[in-house]
């Protein structure tokens, strides 16, 4: 569920940034979501009463906040991405997450990676540069791989905080875990993107509101997508969560085809392909 409708968020996350600028399209993801999200803890306690009461420690702050951040810094370089490049090319540079993901736990958290290992990350390697080439057959453009990466890096960085944040909660169910986890990390880029745009640009939220139902669509396809991950993640690691989520590569390329009509060169099809069998790679070594 959480690939299929983090595949349409991203479909329609394009098609708002066609009018609406980065920032708006960032806040889109978040601004009904918030709501939504609230609604969703007021069931689950309702539905599945628990005794225990939710305890929230400093690090589980420090989680949420940086986790927060770095997911709206993984969505503006994913819209700046769409830009630059079709749909289904900005989300398999995007989705280098998995691969960095391997990565930061060998270089922070003293994992060991073997050799299957390290030959995903050179393949997955390759497969950012094929998506980086366009169609056109030109010399490598280091903005849109830099952006990619950025991107990736940055969800690799959320989806690891996130679980830590919901092991903060270890005393709860799992899916109460996530609820709050949600909660908080949505509840907090909701509100900092909102003032931040009433501040600097309120052109941003007219804009946004002459699209109000595409925006409506990001935010109950963000809202959905982040649901299924956040449970997923407070059950399982972060690696066999996102080896599952590569899965949103091969939705991306049928919305691209049919929904957008957009057309990939070969060296995309082969790149979007490497994303997929590196991410593999790299979980199952």
């Amino acid at each position: 569920m959480a690939a299929f409708m983090q595949s349409w968020r991203n479909a329609f996350q394009k098609q708002l940034s066609a009018t609406v600028d980065v920032y708006g399209v960032t806040l889109a993801r978040f601004l009904f979501g918030f709501p939504f999200a609230v609604l969703y803890i007021f069931w689950l306690y309702q539905s599945h009463p628990i005794q225990l009461h939710a305890s929230f420690t400093a690090m589980f702050w420090v989680y949420i906040l940086i986790a927060g951040c770095s997911q709206i810094l993984a969505t503006i370089l994913m819209v700046m991405l769409f830009k630059q490049k079709n749909y289904a090319v900005g989300v398999g540079l995007a989705k280098s997450e998995a691969i960095l993901a391997a990565l930061i736990g060998v270089m922070l958290l003293q994992e060991h990676l073997s050799l299957l290992g390290w030959a995903g990350v050179v393949i997955g390697g390759a497969a950012v540069f094929l998506l980086s080439k366009g169609h056109q057959q030109q010399k490598l453009s280091l903005s849109t791989l830099m952006i990619g990466v950025g991107s990736g890096l940055s969800f690799a960085i959320t989806s690891l905080l996130v679980r830590e944040a919901s092991l903060e909660l270890s005393a709860l169910p799992f899916l109460h875990r996530a609820a709050w986890v949600l909660l908080c990390v949505i509840g907090f880029q909701c509100i900092s993107l909102l003032l931040y745009l009433i501040i600097f640009s309120r052109k941003t939220l007219k804009a946004m509101w002459q699209r109000i139902g595409l925006t409506f669509k990001v935010s109950v396809c963000s809202f959905m997508a982040s649901l299924g991950w956040f449970s997923a993640m407070s059950m399982q690691s972060v690696a066999i969560v996102k080896t599952l989520g590569q899965i949103e590569v091969l939705f991306s390329l049928l919305i691209s085809a049919y929904f957008f009509k957009e057309k990939l060169a070969r060296s995309d099809h082969w790149g979007l392909c490497l994303v997929v069998i590196a991410a593999i790679m790299v979980i199952w070594a």
